[in-house]
């Protein structure tokens, strides 16, 4: 089968590689669609972060070359003789999580925070950025008659959002900043909505990503390059700043301002993944009792996400800018979202089924 690998930074290769097979607890799924992730992109400009090179990850047992793609939706195909919850023929989505199921954060559900985390594909268990994968049924959801599949591959990243917002402790009425309008950024300001956020305010500079992040629900766009963005939303917050911000850029810039901009005793969320180390200075923190607090992925966050879409509280019009075919995504997919037209794209799609095109 047609799968795409990586084999180290801005080398990744469409190749034929053995076709998955069952095991007792798993199913197999047909891949339909699949989204390019930042995370996906992280690892194409500076990688290795999550993929195992040299020592083989611990539950995989694999190295590099991975199967990428971790953002899909499909149909199950085969099930294993131990398998209960699905059947050949369920339209499903996967929670990419590669868990030891033994350690303390496992124990405690919080599975995310697993000693030996991995991520299917990234890890090198598969992925979805291939004809067929094959994943525990533990991590697969069934997803509703009315979603299609497209809107299905958007679960995986709105359940980012969401869970930053749980980490957050945000709550209705609050007053939020998002550091950002990419793909997360816009997805987080979807969720702010549907929790019911009073104001949400997004720092962006110019380009078609202001207007992105207007369509998706912003009640404020700030360009730092026009204005002082922490006057102004103490201005918006009656003199006091947001209650929450959330960092998505992986930018020194954004994670100061996602702390400055805060109501004293405010909390500023990480989303986003770093390429290299941050400066902040700590007495921004400690003079007004201010939290930061990374968050990563998601745990016991899908069935939630899926609901909110599938009834339209969490709305993802537009957010799909391209749909590409599998053996296209170097060049139409990763230089795409890596080069000068980036930023006029929130998410490209890829599928290994042309008929879907």
């Amino acid at each position: 089968m047609k799968a795409v690998l990586w084999y180290d930074k801005k080398d990744v290769r469409v190749e034929e590689i053995e076709e998955p097979k069952v095991k007792e607890n798993t199913v197999k799924i047909k891949v339909k669609w699949c989204g390019i992730c930042g995370s996906d992109l992280h690892e194409y400009l500076g990688g290795p972060i999550f993929i195992p090179v040299g020592t083989p990850h611990p539950l995989s047992k694999s190295t590099a070359p991975v199967v990428l793609g971790h953002e899909f939706s499909g149909e199950v195909v085969e099930i294993g003789s131990k398998v209960t919850k699905f059947k050949a023929g369920d339209r499903v989505i996967v929670e990419p999580i590669v868990a030891c199921g033994k350690c303390p954060a496992c124990l405690e559900g919080k599975y995310n925070l697993c000693e030996a985390l991995g991520f299917h594909g990234l890890c090198g268990s598969g992925g979805g950025f291939a004809e067929y994968t094959v994943f525990p049924e533990d991590f697969v959801h069934k997803i509703p008659d009315t979603m299609d599949y497209e809107k299905a591959a958007l679960v995986e990243p709105m359940a980012v959002a969401l869970h930053s917002l749980r980490v957050g402790n945000f709550t209705t009425g609050n007053t939020a900043l998002v550091l950002g309008a990419g793909p997360i950024g816009l997805a987080t300001i979807q969720c702010l909505k549907a929790a019911g956020a009073r104001i949400v305010i997004v720092f962006q500079r110019k380009s078609v990503r202001q207007e992105y992040a207007k369509k998706f629900g912003a009640d404020v766009v700030l360009d730092p390059s026009e204005v002082d963005v922490i006057e102004e939303i103490k201005k918006l917050t009656g003199g006091v700043g947001v209650d929450t911000s959330f960092e998505t850029t992986g930018a020194n810039v954004g994670i100061n301002t996602a702390i400055q901009a805060l109501k004293y005793e405010g909390t500023a969320v990480i989303t986003s993944v770093w390429e290299k180390n941050a400066e902040i200075n700590p007495n921004d923190l400690v003079f007004t009792e201010k939290k930061v607090v990374g968050t990563l992925a998601y745990r016991h966050e899908f069935p939630s996400t899926i609901a909110l879409m599938n009834d339209g509280r969490i709305k993802t019009d537009g957010y799909i800018t391209k749909r590409i075919a599998l053996e296209d995504i170097v060049k139409e997919g990763f230089e795409t979202l890596t080069g000068p037209e980036k930023k006029k794209h929130v998410k490209i799609i890829v599928t290994p089924d042309k008929s879907l095109l």
